[in-house]
């Protein structure tokens, strides 16, 4: 029995022809549908509940919401919704999002990306105490290209500390950090069947990157973890016969780090891939496939499990909820965005690789902003060699300090986080002046977290189409409340109205009247 609350869960004695009463019955998921005709047989209606007498065109059967997704998805990760609270970086996904959702029987990660080591320490040690022995939680792991011996410390406190899940973000290939928590604690069971210790989620929004993680790890990967004492020689032989990841997020036009792809072209080629491989391999089972990007809207989510997914990923949306990490102050921007007034601007992890990230645009100018500095960047091989004109213009409309400034401030931070980088910076004006950009870049995001209102205009919030979305579906609603926006009344709302337009899509597919109003569901509090 579904915990969710159903608005009318009155049932139809005698048929119901008229498109208004259809509309109504549609909210009805969790009863028998019996489709019908009229005795002249030109008309099918709709009777809810017990199977009428006489002739009955079609029944469908009671829809729940944790029926929507793949149910081994469910089984493997010890779930009841097929529904993730991703990881927004920074920790804007805190441990309290991740306890509430591990609590509503789904799954959340926190937002380890972007922070230092002592920080993602202190929220392992939190959740593995608070959540111990639950199956259904996890932590981020972000691929780090400019910080590769921090991404290798975080993968190995995740697995010290018995993380159950681990979703991996950002990566463009397969690193040591990530084949270990892949391979470490690989076993056999007696019947031969291979088991993890460790569950592996792998975001994706290429091909080329979701063949890797859909293939087994490389021998050259695994062979120095092995030399290393990292991992044993059975658990690097079981690595060569399972895929790195068993669950594949395929990452369309999200928040943060995005290639913009849209879900409907992204994510049937991926399921296509992950067939191919599967035969390929031998695998014992299918890997699942998840969809992320857009999501922000029960027709959104209804879409994307129509499309195959197993399962759905959610972030921009959640920043706006009560257990979000980040300011009111930028709550409140976000709930103003529409589905356009998001940006592209560089990114402070991978900012020398020229990669982008999607922001918020409406009330901030940090993307115009971060823009100029990395132009700045591949014009100019140093500081030291930028023009006066534009030097005083990026100190006082970007940085709002003088260059010297902030180089001490980034000096300061590098020497405490990783000091090869002031080392490589003191022999590199290049790198230098990337450090120092990436000030920017870096603490934007915190201001927007701690609500410096005085930086305001710096604001970098990560930000995809699904936020508008949201707010134009919640206008007037139960959620259009800030204090009722947790991140499980979000999920369970867009998992029941998710339900509901796809008995809706169902009955139209019947040949019934269904209104373009049976589709639209009004969120309300769900228990």
């Amino acid at each position: 029995m579904s915990l969710l609350a159903c608005p009318d869960e009155a049932v139809t004695a005698s048929p119901v022809f008229a498109p208004e009463q259809i509309a109504a019955c549609v909210r009805q998921v969790r009863q028998h549908a019996h489709i019908v005709a009229d005795p002249a047989g030109r008309e099918l209606g709709l009777v809810m509940g017990a199977r009428p007498a006489g002739e009955v065109v079609g029944t469908l059967p009671p829809l729940y919401p944790e029926w929507l997704g793949g149910r081994t998805f469910c089984e493997a990760h010890g779930v009841r919704f097929p529904y993730v609270a991703g990881e927004m970086a920074n920790g804007i996904a805190t441990t309290r999002m991740v306890v509430a959702m591990a609590r509503a029987e789904m799954l959340g990660f926190f937002g380890a990306g972007g922070l230092g080591f002592p920080e993602v320490e202190r929220a392992v040690q939190e959740l593995a105490a608070e959540l111990a022995g639950v199956p259904n939680w996890g932590v981020n792991l972000i691929h780090s290209p400019s910080e590769p011996e921090l991404e290798y410390r975080v993968a190995k406190l995740l697995l010290r500390h018995a993380v159950p899940c681990i979703s991996a973000s950002a990566f463009m290939g397969l690193t040591p950090a990530v084949v270990l928590c892949s391979a470490a604690g690989l076993s056999r069971k007696p019947d031969g069947q291979i088991v993890r210790r460790t569950r592996l989620l792998a975001k994706v929004s290429r091909p080329e990157v979701a063949e890797r993680f859909l293939s087994p790890a490389p021998p050259e990967l695994l062979r120095p973890l092995v030399e290393r004492g990292e991992l044993s020689a059975e658990e690097a032989e079981l690595a060569s016969l399972v895929p790195v990841a068993e669950d594949i997020t395929v990452e369309s036009d999200s928040g943060g780090h995005t290639d913009n792809r849209p879900l409907g072209a992204l994510l049937p080629r991926i399921l296509i891939l992950r067939d191919e491989l599967t035969r390929r391999f031998g695998y014992a089972r299918a890997v699942r496939i998840g969809a992320a990007g857009g999501l922000g809207t029960p027709e959104g989510v209804a879409a994307a499990f129509a499309l195959g997914a197993a399962y759905v990923v959610t972030g921009s949306v959640n920043q706006v909820a009560v257990e979000a990490g980040i300011s009111d102050d930028a709550k409140t921007m976000l709930a103003d965005a529409d589905i356009a007034d998001v940006i592209m601007a560089p990114a402070a992890d991978m900012f020398e690789l020229g990669v982008k990230l999607q922001v918020l645009r409406r009330g901030t100018m940090f993307a115009q902003r971060a823009g100029h500095l990395y132009e700045a960047y591949q014009a100019y091989p140093s500081l030291e060699e930028l023009p006066p004109q534009l030097r005083d213009k990026i100190e006082r409309d970007v940085l709002g300090a003088p260059i010297d400034e902030v180089w001490a401030q980034t000096r300061k931070f590098w020497l405490q986080r990783a000091p090869g980088e002031i080392t490589r910076a003191e022999n590199d004006p290049k790198h230098r002046m990337a450090l120092v950009f990436r000030w920017y870049l870096g603490n934007s995001s915190r201001w927007a977290i701690t609500g410096d209102t005085a930086r305001r205009s710096d604001y970098q919030i990560w930000c995809g189409p699904a936020m508008g979305a949201f707010n134009r579906w919640t206008v007037g609603s139960f959620l259009a409340e800030p204090s009722n926006r947790s991140v499980v009344q979000i999920a369970l709302n867009l998992l029941e109205g998710a339900a509901v337009t796809t008995r809706a899509h169902q009955l139209r597919t019947y040949g019934l009247p269904v209104l373009p109003s049976a589709f639209a569901f009004a969120p309300s509090h769900l228990a």
